[in-house]
């Protein structure tokens, strides 16, 4: 999962990039209102934390263009104003969820991943396929019953992979949601990291789940 922290407040801005880091996220990092629309425009993410009160343009505004754009990207909004007009300013906008300063780093994790449930069918955050089970708010996995336990970029890419079952994911497309832009891993790298989720998920099982489509990629599902 990839996330856009955009929040001139330097010192909080690194904390927030290196908690979420610590949780597996994929993060970039951004300090006004400008740079924060480019990235918007050069990546896709699955979350924005958006601070409004930012230079050159403000966090309603960026919002606003999002949405002009149909840019439907989660945002959590942080402010220091805690009044109902500004709330509410900043949810006509088209914020998801709202946080005032200071806030509590658990809070907003938990409220990011809220926003990233797949919506009403799994309220449980827990996602099928076959008989691999996966737990977004606990990262337990399992298979047929047995618990298995992955790494933190293993699991990140699983959790991608089966909130897309069936949908073939190329590897710049897998890549680009585990990493920022600041990534210079090697061109093999989600290959590397298949390979190791076949290891632990499919390795034993006669119904193979990871599948290579070739030269487009890779999907999670249970053949037919």
């Amino acid at each position: 999962m990839r996330i856009l922290v955009a929040e001139d407040e330097k010192d909080l801005n690194r904390i927030l990039v290196s908690r979420l880091e610590a949780e597996h996220y994929g993060v970039d990092a951004c300090f006004d209102g400008e740079e924060a629309l480019d990235y918007l425009e050069s990546a896709d993410y699955d979350a924005v934390v958006l601070d409004i009160m930012m230079p050159v343009m403000d966090g309603l505004t960026v919002l606003r263009k999002m949405r002009q754009k149909n840019n439907s990207t989660p945002v959590i909004l942080l402010t220091a104003k805690d009044s109902i007009e500004d709330r509410v300013k900043g949810l006509d906008a088209g914020a998801n969820d709202y946080l005032v300063k200071p806030f509590a780093f658990e809070e907003l994790s938990a409220r990011i991943r809220v926003l990233l449930r797949k919506p009403l069918d799994t309220p449980t955050a827990c996602y099928r396929v076959g008989d691999l089970e996966v737990h977004v708010d606990t990262h337990q996995v399992k298979r047929a019953g047995k618990e298995i336990r992955l790494s933190g970029k293993e699991f990140a890419l699983l959790r991608y992979m089966v909130q897309n079952a069936g949908i073939v994911l190329s590897r710049d497309r897998l890549e680009e949601h585990l990493w920022n832009f600041d990534y210079a891993g090697g061109s093999n790298v989600i290959d590397v990291y298949i390979r190791y989720l076949r290891k632990k998920i499919d390795e034993g099982h006669d119904t193979k789940l990871i599948h290579t489509v070739r030269g487009a990629g890779y999907v999670l599902k249970v053949e037919e």
